[in-house]
């Protein structure tokens, strides 16, 4: 389906233009990395390029414009397939343009504050009245005062971490006391138990003992009776 636009945009299908804008996507996320690796590079981390800065901004305005052309378009499509279609499209479109956009704008604001940042070093630097030596030495004082707070931070807790590894092992000698005296009273309480035990069967020993002997003396008491009255 081919449609067509006329005025600012300079004429095209609604395919034309999309390829367009697509192709200027594809240039200016090129574009982009391109100045990130230059801001980022380790030989030139200062270094701007204000022509390719400027040709990913224009070709990113130009999206931009040619998405709106485009948002009159696919609305005149007459099949709601390929009306939503374009939609979808176009929105995709939109969508990086704008995300490529703010991030043009984020290297932008870091290139500001890297010149700034220079700008300051520059005439720190500058000053032959002796403040540049005296900043210096505050700004060397202050990194050694955070280097103490940092050592100090450390065996603080070098210092933590030892009383709390003392005082496990503590409890840990502790616990092994309890179950030891806890043995101990299961043992105690088993020896008297057995004590018990044989105390009860040595007197049931005796009273069987008896028993024999009584059964016995009864025994004997009745044959001599049964003899004396038999004769």
């Amino acid at each position: 389906m081919a449609v067509e636009m006329g005025g600012g945009g300079g004429g095209g299908t609604l395919s034309e233009i999309y390829q367009s804008a697509k192709k200027l996507l594809l240039r200016s996320r090129d574009g982009l990395e391109r100045l990130e690796r230059l801001e980022y590079s380790s030989t030139a981390a200062s270094i701007d390029s204000p022509e390719l800065s400027f040709s990913v901004k224009k070709d990113i305005s130009q999206i931009l414009s040619l998405c709106a052309d485009m948002d009159r378009l696919w609305r005149s499509v007459s099949a709601k397939s390929q009306r939503d279609l374009w939609k979808r499209k176009v929105e995709q479109v939109a969508e990086e343009a704008e995300s490529l956009k703010q991030s043009l704008d984020k290297y932008f604001l870091r290139n500001q504050r890297r010149m700034m940042e220079a700008k300051e070093r520059a005439e720190l630097l500058g000053r032959a009245n002796g403040e540049s030596a005296h900043v210096l030495r505050i700004f060397d004082e202050e990194a050694q005062a955070m280097q103490s707070v940092r050592n100090s931070s450390r065996l603080l807790e070098e210092a933590s971490t030892t009383g709390e590894a003392i005082l496990f092992k503590y409890s840990e000698q502790r616990e092994r006391l309890k179950r030891a005296q806890r043995k101990a009273l299961d043992v105690l309480n088993t020896v008297g138990l057995s004590n018990s035990v044989l105390r009860l069967i040595e007197r049931r020993h005796r009273v069987d003992k008896w028993i024999k002997y009584a059964g016995m003396i009864f025994t004997v008491v009745i044959v001599f009776f049964f003899w004396r009255w038999t004769r």
